[in-house]
């Protein structure tokens, strides 16, 4: 039964987050320090995961991913400029804190929700698509909000170096991080055709077996140390992310000449919840949190409905 399909998909999902949240809560787990579990999975377990399973894919396959690149990297764009010049504009909030909500509302939560639900949903190969989506929000939305803060403050009030250095650095900053370099070099290795075989692959996914799981208890645990606020920013936010994000990304598929196997993989991508990249941003730059964290609360208790909607939509079968 369909029901059940989703049920399967999205019970694992909440389950451990919310193993993570009472966790923090609980004081079992510290949810105030969680850099080393975040390092653990940014750092290590999704990137092995990612890296495994884009350079293990046939040049074929990786070509046929390039209408995700794009789609997925243009609306996530494109939410995260509206969002950014409209708060700007019309609020009183700072231009760092306009960042972190427009990274949190336009990039989604794909390592800790998208991998394991598009893993239930279309099984292994789930992987791929995820990491190319992964890639290309890496590449645009993260390093952009880099930027942003950097110009407009950083970690000790903007005065060090010239402006020029800052944005370089924060550029390579961003464009140096694991999960940033893995689906990078596996779609350059898988477009090479180049092979690691069967051990270099084996030692990989031990480890990259781990980031779905730990990346769920990473989020809940995140969450369970941000103090929730529900306003009228916080639920436009969450209609942002979990409502217009897959609404513009099915009328781009719409549109464009795609497969409709690409068009429901995309769609069901944007679906995800708000990811918690500007949480730990807000934290890494010493900037108020309680927001982005409002904002990922509401978004990943809402994904529940419109998550359902969309398996139920896309995935029929």
């Amino acid at each position: 039964m369909l029901s059940d399909a989703i049920l399967l998909a999205l019970a694992p999902v909440f389950f451990v987050m919310g193993l993570g949240y009472a966790a923090g809560r609980m004081h079992i787990v510290e949810n105030h320090q969680v850099d080393s579990l975040n390092k653990l999975v940014m750092d290590f377990a999704l990137p092995a995961s990612v890296f495994a399973a884009t350079a293990s894919a046939s040049r074929s396959e990786m070509l046929a991913q390039a209408p995700l690149f794009a789609i997925s990297g243009g609306v996530m764009l494109l939410l995260y400029l509206a969002w950014y010049v409209r708060q700007h504009a019309s609020s009183k909030i700072g231009k760092e804190d306009a960042a972190l909500q427009a990274l949190t509302i336009a990039f989604p939560n794909l390592a800790g929700v998208g991998l394991p639900i598009v893993s239930a949903v279309l099984g292994p190969t789930g992987v791929v698509p995820v990491a190319v989506t992964l890639a290309a929000g890496s590449i645009l939305v993260s390093p952009l909000t880099l930027i942003l803060l950097e110009i407009n403050g950083g970690k000790d009030g903007g005065a060090a170096g010239p402006m020029t250095a800052r944005i370089l650095g924060a550029l390579r900053r961003a464009l140096t991080k694991p999960v940033v370099l893995a689906p990078v070099l596996g779609i350059a290795l898988s477009l090479s055709e180049v092979r690691l075989g069967p051990v270099v692959d084996a030692c990989l996914l031990l480890i990259g077996h781990a980031a779905a799981g730990v990346a769920l208890f990473l989020t809940g645990l995140v969450l369970s140390g941000q103090s929730f606020r529900l306003d009228w920013k916080v639920v436009r936010a969450t209609a942002a992310a979990d409502i217009i994000r897959p609404l513009l990304t099915a009328l781009v598929v719409f549109i464009l000449p795609v497969s409709a196997e690409t068009a429901k993989v995309a769609i069901l991508l944007a679906a995800v919840p708000s990811g918690f990249f500007g949480i730990l941003f807000a934290v890494n730059y010493r900037l108020d949190s309680a927001t982005a964290g409002s904002m990922v609360i509401a978004s990943t208790v809402f994904s529940i409905i419109t998550m359902a909607i969309a398996i139920a939509v896309l995935f029929p079968g």
